[in-house]
């Protein structure tokens, strides 16, 4: 009965309620997870995202990303402080239709094979390079290069993931047999790879 209801659920989520934003297959979202996109949000195969998360900005997450609880991505500039007179609280929003300042193009992307640890908070316009870990608690605030340990507020690179270069690049390239590319570009996961999720 509880899996019936879990798949139940994920297919609410998934056709429904956020039905504008693409999910690529064997998706595990925790309870009380949020999402907002002023365009949109892609994410890739074999997503988990803890309880308590929330993505409120564009971003594009690749395959085999995982956020602990409590992760949030957010925009730089939600709100239009610049506006003389105008208390931020009511200053224009990027929600607003008529919004028309900073922020609007900016995405985060994490590429695939990215674990974002409990309570991290990544800021728009930032890129989380293939194979990284971003420990608990950490701000990210700038671009984060592949296959390294950040971690802090702000983030700061504290280590490699692996221990040599022979072994990092022995990492990317089984990962890299693991996907296909699509004719859009998107990486996707070999179906032998991933388990159904409904």
């Amino acid at each position: 009965m509880i899996e019936l209801f879990r798949k139940l659920r994920l297919f609410y989520l998934l056709y429904f309620k956020w039905r504008r934003y693409s999910f690529g297959s064997n998706p595990y979202i925790g309870r009380s997870v949020y999402l907002w996109a002023k365009h949109t949000i892609t994410v890739g195969e074999n997503f988990y995202i803890g309880k308590f998360s929330q993505i409120e900005c564009d971003a594009k997450i690749g395959n085999d990303v995982m956020f602990g609880n409590f992760v949030a991505l957010i925009g730089k500039y939600d709100h239009d402080y610049s506006q003389v007179g105008m208390p931020i609280r009511i200053a224009d929003r990027i929600r607003d239709k008529n919004y028309n300042w900073k922020g609007l193009n900016e995405m985060v992307i994490i590429e695939d094979d990215v674990w974002v640890g409990h309570g991290s908070i990544i800021l728009s316009g930032i890129r989380i390079g293939q194979g990284s870990i971003i420990a608990a608690g950490s701000v990210v605030t700038k671009n984060v290069d592949s296959c390294s340990i950040y971690a802090g507020n702000p983030a700061r690179k504290i280590k490699n993931r692996f221990e040599t270069e022979a072994e990092r690049t022995e990492h990317i390239k089984l990962l890299s047999k693991r996907y296909s590319t699509t004719s859009s570009g998107y990486v996707k996961a070999k179906t032998s790879d991933i388990s159904p999720s409904l």
